[in-house]
């Protein structure tokens, strides 16, 4: 049977958190990027349309169902 040497063993740093300050800006950027998401999905074709004619609504239309957006 071997024996284990106290330098055998191995210790692990302390966990460090992640500053706030670099989260932020992916946070902000990532929820921004989900918000245009939803818009495309959910109101693109609407009253507020920025693009004409109906792409963007075919592009979109199997995810408006899976959310629950009605579109026809």
């Amino acid at each position: 049977m071997a024996s284990i040497a106290s330098s055998d063993i191995l210790v692990r740093p302390a966990a460090t958190p992640i500053p706030v300050g670099e989260i932020l800006p992916w946070a902000v950027f990532g929820g921004l990027m989900l918000l245009l998401a939803v818009y495309f999905v959910g109101a693109e074709q609407g009253a507020t349309a920025i693009f004409s004619g109906t792409s963007v609504h075919e592009f979109v239309h199997d995810g408006r169902h899976l959310l629950g957006f009605p579109c026809h």
